[in-house]
C-alpha cells in the first residue's frame, strides 16, 4: 500500500483518542506530510507533544473550534509554515457528545454538541478555504484527491437517517443530530468548493471509544486509523460529496 501522499494537513482534536492515533498514522505514512499541524483545545498537553517529540514537520498549535478568533489565529500560523503551497488537507475531527435519551435531551446538550460538532467544522473549513484553494490551484495539480486539496468531515454512521443504527444501545440524540447536519454540512461543501478542486467527503471512523462504564468499543483506535487513512488515498473527482466509513464502504445518508 503506497499510503495517503499529501504535502500538508491540518487535523484538529489532537488532544487525544481518534486525533491522536491520527496523527500517528499520518507521521507514519510512507511518504509523511512536510507540514503537520496537530490542532489541540490545550497545545502543551503531554500526550500530543509526545507524539510530536522529535518530528519537525509536526507543528502542535492551539485551535477551538467554537472560537472564531483561535480559528483565525490558527489559519495565520499554517500560512506562515505552507507559505503559497497552501494547505492540502484538512481533517475536522473535533467533537463532542452528551450521553442522552430522547426523554432527557435539553436545549442545554443540543446547543453545545451542535456548536462543536457542526458549527465547528464549518468555522474551520470556512476559514481554510483560502489555503485550500492555493494548494488545489498550485502547479501540477490535477484531479480531486486528498493530496491536491480537500477536507474530510469525521462524521458517524450515528448520524445517518436510513440507517438509524443501535438506536436501542445509544440514542445520543444531540450527538446523531449533529452529524447529520454535519453530514449535509460535507454536501454544501462539496458543492460549493468543488468547482475550486476541493474534494469534501464525510468519513466514520467506527466505535473507536469504549462504552461508558464497561468493555471496549468494536474497532481498535489503530485499526480505524489504517482503514480511515486507506480511504482518504483511494478518493477521487468521484467521491466528492461522499459518505464512507473505515472499512472503505459507501454509507447511505
Amino acid at each position: 500500500m503506497e499510503g495517503l501522499g499529501v504535502g500538508s494537513v491540518l487535523l484538529t482534536g489532537c488532544d487525544g483518542g481518534l486525533g491522536l492515533g491520527l496523527l500517528k498514522g499520518l507521521m507514519e505514512q510512507p511518504r509523511p506530510p512536510r507540514h503537520i499541524f496537530a490542532a489541540c483545545l490545550d497545545p502543551q498537553g503531554k500526550a500530543v507533544n509526545e507524539v510530536a517529540l522529535g518530528c519537525p514537520s509536526v507543528v502542535v498549535l492551539p485551535l477551538d473550534v467554537t472560537d472564531p478568533n483561535s480559528i483565525k489565529a490558527a489559519v495565520g500560523k499554517v500560512q506562515e509554515k505552507v507559505g503559497s503551497a497552501g494547505l492540502n488537507l484538512l481533517i475536522n475531527n473535533t467533537g463532542t457528545t452528551r450521553r442522552s435519551t430522547l426523554a432527557t435531551e435539553t436545549a442545554e446538550n443540543m446547543t453545545l454538541v451542535y456548536t462543536t460538532n457542526t458549527i465547528g467544522p464549518l468555522q474551520t473549513s470556512q476559514a481554510f478555504l483560502p489555503l485550500l484553494k492555493e494548494a488545489a490551484e498550485a502547479e501540477g495539480q490535477r484531479g480531486m484527491s486528498c493530496s491536491r486539496a480537500a477536507i474530510v468531515n469525521i462524521s458517524s454512521v450515528l448520524g445517518s437517517i436510513e440507517v438509524v443504527e443501535a438506536w436501542e444501545e445509544r440514542q445520543d440524540v444531540c450527538y446523531r443530530c449533529s452529524k447529520a447536519a454535519l453530514n449535509m454540512l460535507t454536501k454544501c461543501l462539496a458543492l460549493e468548493y468543488g468547482g475550486s478542486g476541493i474534494l469534501c467527503v464525510s468519513v466514520d471512523p467506527g466505535c473507536v471509544t469504549p462504552p461508558l462504564g464497561r468493555g471496549t468499543g468494536p474497532v481498535t483506535v489503530e485499526e480505524s486509523v489504517q482503514g480511515v487513512l486507506q480511504v482518504l488515498a483511494k478518493l477521487s473527482a468521484t467521491s466528492n460529496g461522499t459518505f464512507w466509513n473505515w472499512r472503505g464502504q459507501t454509507l447511505p445518508w
